[in-house]
């Protein structure tokens, strides 16, 4: 009879998600997908639906899985298999659809390519070569439910270059969203803007913001206190929300196996 908060992913498989979902039916219940309470992705959601960009034409993002690298960490080789349901594609690609469909909406449908392009990658306690089968490149392409186009690129590991880059593109103006850290869901984010042709950065306005939490957005548990604070009033995804994450997760393996594009329930 308790509430339960489940940390993301909550199943290794839809299956078994679907069926946590149904044995909570009448439990409060959430999950950890600390996205949706970051106020930056929060103020964002609301510039889109307040026309900031006007209609939204298409989005890119491309961003590091943080693991799935060239070398795996101790203890965590259980993420080097899709039967251990933590890879790059349940963890950081699910935070990032799920967010992605807070902002824009979520897919119509899709088409999806997965590899593993790193078959072995090195122990780095052992500095043995071990086996990995769990894909570490995602590339995602379809229509969003708004009609917009849409293409998400997840790369394992870390990039000197690009972790986290997400570009909304519209009739009236550009938003991007940037991230030091791959785990973009509680790290700290920089929003920027622009309806003029320049790109200006965006103050996040106090009202999404603790007040005990002013000034510290580069906490990694800035989000997440912010996710509990909303715990508290009932406003997080509960296990049915994140039967819709595994969903799309499904629809997206499905289509990497088959190389078919894949329609997905509007709801």
């Amino acid at each position: 009879g308790k509430q339960v908060l489940s940390e993301w992913p909550l199943g290794v498989s839809l299956a078994e998600t679907e069926a946590l979902a149904e044995a909570a039916r009448d439990r409060t219940t959430a999950v950890g997908l600390q996205g949706r309470s970051a106020p930056a992705l929060r103020y964002l959601r609301d510039l889109i639906k307040d026309g900031y960009v006007g209609r939204v034409l298409s989005t890119s993002l491309i961003a590091s899985g943080a693991n799935w690298g060239p070398s795996v960490r101790a203890g965590r080789d259980y993420q080097l298999h899709p039967a251990g349901g933590a890879t790059m594609l349940t963890i950081p690609f699910a935070h990032t659809v799920d967010t992605l469909a807070m902002v824009l909406g979520g897919f119509a449908e899709l088409s999806a390519t997965m590899a593993t392009v790193r078959p072995r990658v090195r122990d780095e306690v052992t500095g043995e070569s071990v086996e990995m089968t769990a894909p570490d490149q995602i590339a995602v392409t379809g229509v969003l439910t708004g009609g917009a186009v849409a293409s998400l690129h997840l790369r394992g590991g870390t990039s000197p270059a690009t972790n986290f880059h997400w570009e909304i593109n519209g009739t009236e103006g550009t938003l991007v969203v940037e991230a030091a850290d791959p785990l973009f869901w509680i790290a700290k984010l920089t929003l920027r803007g622009s309806r003029t042709g320049t790109l200006e950065k965006l103050t996040v306005p106090a009202r999404y913001e603790l007040p005990q939490l002013a000034g510290r957005s580069a906490e990694p548990s800035y989000n997440v206190a912010h996710a509990y604070a909303r715990h508290l009033k009932g406003d997080l995804p509960d296990f049915a929300h994140a039967v819709g994450v595994h969903r799309v997760l499904d629809a997206v393996q499905r289509s990497a196996d088959s190389g078919t594009r894949i329609g997905l329930d509007a709801k």
